[in-house]
């Protein structure tokens, strides 16, 4: 498209070239692309221009701030009231996408997972956008709903595939931001609501409150709720005039857990969902009723239920030792691993490590020391993503939650931390790795290095092999 055609509507321009693309991140710009800077909440675009230009921008739209630089930039007041206009301009392909809009506290990337693995088992292709990055490309971002540019380009690159619907996780920033704005979100889907995000939203009745917002969108056809929620009844009045389908716990005539998930009996068939938690349960049963809003009957989907695999990092289990990996960052989600393995392990021990993030929600660290110290037998409190702020201010505010009288580990090195509590496990114990999940680096103030949970956890596995041999070896050769 020109650049005079995309900006007919918006301001007069005697540039003359062809755009290919826009974007609001610098390090994704690709050649032909216009780079639009805006004011953000730690800075401004115009500080990312030169690395704009350096990755083949063309242009610049900049919104009320007067700047020069080596390719053509346009002023345009109130940019960003324009964006959406923009963006359907030249990603209108975007628009022909049926999508699975997912919301709530947790949740949202385990229920994206499964929905899209039962479509694809059901014949029908479909992109996935969410935490874990987006699925038919290398991209990936720490945000859970990429930017509007981001996540436009991306669902207009789905349609030209021959891509047809497109399950995205759908955060409350990206609500209240408008990144999902002009989208034909068909299906809305709730999942839980507690404490998240309240650095953001200030307090949870304004937490709620954006979440709700998607089942308001005039797209949206139909409702898929929790109603083991205790939130439900808010998203209830807000997806009025949409076709509601709710699920809980009792939608199964019966559950038994089992050391690898639940036998469960539904709609009289009989089968193993192999996942822990309870809440696992709930996913599962929001992916089934999504479902069957596609027309499928449930005789087709039941059987496929059990082959569901867990995304990685949620409850992910390391092979056959008891060590799990989890994202629960949040007290909710801490508390519900943490009881899920005393249910399923009612004769070991629960050790735990964890740690929270920096430049986040200070409020639900005391919370989350105070759960986990509850609920399990020993703890190992380490670093999260620190970012700017000091790691031990960080396990300060957590001990603030534990009484003085619990014996806590503190170890800020998050790879020793998690090596000692592989190596040293006990027979009788199960290991809870916590707050990272999938994310394979780690942040803090003046840098961000590799780190991944689980590659430490299989690491210190075989350490931890090679030094049972080494001490069996000594006492067999210690003389009498």
């Amino acid at each position: 498209m020109n650049i005079q055609q995309l900006l007919h509507n918006i301001t007069p321009t005697n540039f003359d070239f062809v755009v290919q693309g826009l974007c609001l991140n610098s390090q994704q710009v690709q050649n032909g692309d216009v780079f639009v800077a805006l004011q953000g909440t730690t800075g401004h675009g115009a500080d990312y221009i030169e690395q704009a230009i350096d990755k083949g921008c063309v242009c610049v739209l900049i919104d009320s701030k007067d700047f020069e630089c080596g390719v053509p930039t346009i002023r345009i007041d109130n940019l960003s009231t324009h964006l959406v206009a923009l963006t359907q301009q030249i990603y209108g392909d975007a628009l022909k996408l049926d999508l699975v809009g997912i919301t709530g506290t947790n949740g949202k990337t385990s229920v994206a997972c499964f929905i899209s693995q039962l479509l694809e088992r059901l014949g029908i292709k479909n992109g996935l956008i969410g935490t874990l990055g987006i699925s038919h490309s290398e991209q990936h971002s720490e945000q859970t709903t990429p930017d509007i540019l981001t996540l436009y380009r991306t669902l207009d690159g789905y349609a030209k595939d021959g891509i047809k619907t497109v399950i995205l996780e759908v955060s409350s920033h990206g609500i209240d931001q408008d990144r999902i704005a002009g989208l034909n979100i068909t299906h809305a889907v709730f999942t839980n609501l507690t404490q998240d995000h309240l650095d953001y939203h200030k307090d949870l009745d304004a937490y709620q409150q954006t979440k709700a917002r998607l089942f308001s969108l005039a797209s949206v056809q139909f409702a898929i709720l929790n109603r083991d929620d205790a939130h439900y009844a808010d998203f209830l009045v807000a997806a009025k005039g949409r076709e509601i389908i709710d699920f809980g716990l009792d939608d199964f005539d019966d559950i038994r857990p089992t050391e690898q998930g639940f036998l469960v009996t539904l709609q009289n068939h009989i089968f193993e969902v192999p996942f822990l938690a309870k809440f696992n349960l709930l996913n599962v049963l929001s992916a089934f009723n999504t479902l069957k809003t596609f027309g499928f009957k449930q005789e087709k989907i039941i059987p496929l239920l059990h082959k569901l695999k867990p995304p990685l990092g949620r409850m992910q289990k390391i092979d056959n030792h008891l060590i799990w990996i989890d994202y629960a960052h949040t007290p909710d989600a801490i508390e519900n691993a943490i009881i899920t393995l005393q249910q399923h392990y009612p004769t070991h021990n629960i050790r735990a490590v964890f740690g929270c993030g920096g430049n986040r929600d200070q409020d639900k660290r005391a919370k989350m020391g105070k759960i986990a110290s509850k609920h399990a037998n020993t703890l190992i409190l380490t670093n999260d993503n620190p970012r700017d702020e000091d790691p031990q201010a960080i396990i300060n505010d957590i001990l603030d939650g534990i009484d003085d009288s619990y014996e806590v580990d503190i170890t800020l090195d998050r790879q020793l931390a998690i090596e000692t509590a592989v190596i040293t496990l006990g027979e009788n114990e199960c290991l809870l790795i916590a707050g990272k999940g999938h994310e394979t680096t780690q942040t803090f103030k003046d840098k961000t290095i590799e780190s991944n949970d689980r590659d430490i956890v299989l690491a210190a596995i075989i350490e931890g092999i090679r030094l049972k041999k080494v001490n069996s070896t000594h006492k067999r050769t210690t003389p009498n």
